[in-house]
């Protein structure tokens, strides 16, 4: 009986690799990608360019990628879980809930005021009325598991009685949003063109820190 197709494409090779599923083509997809949005930006960027910069037919790209958004976020959400591992490392191994949250605010604010990061907050907020997957896909592997991740420390701490907390996923999110005021707003607007500072950082993560205390930090006995 002759086999068909599908039966063919069951019993293929192991080692035959799913169109599109090859980590070391991605990984130098996103390599050169990251060459052509850091150095053109998004809007001048083209997908042919980003194809020469990573030496592939721009067939290939179109394989692992559908269109110049979804790369893009792509390349950020890349960026973006190597940053974050520095940030919610002082969460993991400090149980000082001043110490750790100044370390990862700090770290957080420098994270998210860089200038692919914010391009790319520019960028999905843009299309997200046209694609929402993406904007969904993009919030929900950044802010709403950032925020998560910082609950669960919250979360600890008030076990131990170092922070008295009803929401700790309220009082996440207020954190985070304490951390970036005055510093992330003109940035994404471009009133802002260059970075915050460290001396910044320090005093708007400190205020932050401040506020969050006074609300949430346990009150010694008298």
């Amino acid at each position: 009986m002759t086999e068909s197709p599908e039966a063919k494409v069951k019993t293929g090779p192991r080692n035959r690799r799913v169109a599109g599923a090859d980590p070391d083509k991605r990984r130098q997809i996103l390599d050169g990608a990251h060459q052509v949005f850091t150095a053109r930006g998004f809007d001048a960027a083209s997908m042919s360019d980003i194809a020469v910069a990573a030496n592939v037919s721009k067939g290939t790209l179109y394989v692992y990628f559908q269109d110049k958004e979804h790369l893009f976020v792509a390349l950020i959400e890349r960026e973006r879980e190597a940053q974050k591992r520095g940030a919610f490392e002082a969460l993991n191994h400090d149980s000082d809930p001043v110490r750790a949250l100044t370390t990862f605010g700090e770290r957080l604010v420098r994270m998210i005021n860089c200038g692919l990061a914010v391009s790319a907050h520019r960028v999905v907020i843009g299309v997200s009325e046209r694609m929402p997957d993406l904007g969904r896909s993009f919030y929900e592997n950044g802010p709403a598991q950032g925020a998560a991740l910082i609950a669960r420390y919250l979360d600890r701490m008030v076990a131990e009685g170092k922070l008295a907390i009803e929401d700790t996923h309220l009082a996440a999110v207020q954190f985070v949003d304490l951390c970036q005021a005055t510093l992330m707003r003109p940035r994404l607007f471009n009133a802002v063109r260059t970075p915050p500072d460290d001396e910044e950082i320090r005093r708007v993560v400190g205020s932050a820190i401040e506020m969050f205390m006074a609300r949430y930090g346990v009150k010694p006995k008298a």
